[in-house]
């Protein structure tokens, strides 16, 4: 990394009192950056606790928009404007409004990797991790499950007596792991276990020794007395295999799990964003945000 690129971001951070989120799929030298690094809802509520009156997210736009939804009086900064979620745009609101139209006792669950308005259509949000405990407690004779189909099917297969309905969403970057990928992985690390994102096909899951949340991959991770094959976006295990030179993680398919959008955001346009000159002010309207945060406020009452 540029020396002095790296002293003035870290200058102008202290200088303006701006915040620096990392999405754990970040650039191993943008986690270095960051005041704060996670997944994607934990860096909104953590934005919320510290109270920061300027916000830069080194993530996609879903994840800026969820910290100004959470935070609205606080100004948002997306470094890079071209940053986004394919999956968190696979589905229109247009199209959930006329589900809901033509199902009107139907419950709709928003995976929290969707746009605000997307948000703003739905009845609750959900976390990778809090997936399974929100939806056991739905009692609705219709669940729709938006927009990973992938996710939702995990969560299906756990309640089979609720009629949960999935669409075609998904995400790019987990959907290409193959059933073929996995057995190829553990025949070369047979001494190792398996921890996967449930973003991935239920061929792909069936095969591991846990499935969840990016966070909890790594605590998995962490916690394993044996070598662990990271079965997520590349850049968790970029980022724990030179941080635990102790313990033995190996990459699952480095080369096709690789969000390139998480990758756009480099130390220049960080600092670009800093000195206004570069970058996006998220703005939201005051009845988009509130609407969509019903459904997050009821992904933390349920969840």
């Amino acid at each position: 990394m540029n020396k002095e690129v790296i002293s003035e971001i870290k200058r102008l951070k202290e200088e303006t009192g701006t915040l620096i989120l990392a999405h754990t799929y970040q650039a191993p030298e943008i986690i270095e950056l960051a005041d704060i690094t996670g997944d994607s809802f934990a860096l909104a509520k953590k934005s919320l606790s510290a109270g920061a009156k300027r916000v830069i997210m080194c993530g996609v736009r879903f994840m800026a928009e969820s910290v100004k939804i959470l935070s609205p009086d606080t100004e948002v900064i997306l470094p890079e404007p071209d940053a986004t979620c394919p999956m968190a745009e696979m589905i229109s609101p247009e199209r959930v409004r006329r589900y809901k139209e033509e199902n009107p006792e139907a419950v709709v669950v928003a995976y929290i990797n969707t746009t605000a308005a997307l948000k703003a259509e739905c009845d609750v949000c959900v976390t990778s991790s809090s997936a399974l405990k929100i939806v056991e407690q739905l009692d609705a004779p219709e669940i729709l499950f938006i927009p990973d189909k992938n996710l939702g099917s995990f969560v299906k297969e756990h309640f089979p007596d609720k009629n949960i309905v999935l669409w075609d969403g998904y995400c790019p970057v987990h959907a290409q792991i193959t059933e073929e990928d996995i057995l190829k992985a553990k025949k070369e690390h047979p001494e190792a276990l398996l921890a996967v994102h449930p973003e991935c096909s239920k061929d792909v899951v069936k095969h591991s020794d846990m499935a969840g949340s990016t966070a909890e991959i790594i605590d998995f991770a962490l916690k394993s007395d044996k070598p662990v094959i990271i079965g997520t976006e590349r850049g968790v295990a970029d980022y724990l295999i030179p941080k635990h030179p102790e313990k033995k993680f190996y990459h699952l398919c480095p080369d096709k799990l690789v969000c390139r959008d998480m990758k756009y955001t480099t130390p220049e346009s960080i600092l670009k964003a800093l000195r206004n000159e570069g970058g996006e002010k998220i703005r939201l309207p005051e009845e988009l945000i509130r609407k969509a945060k019903h459904s997050i406020d009821e992904m933390l009452r349920l969840g």
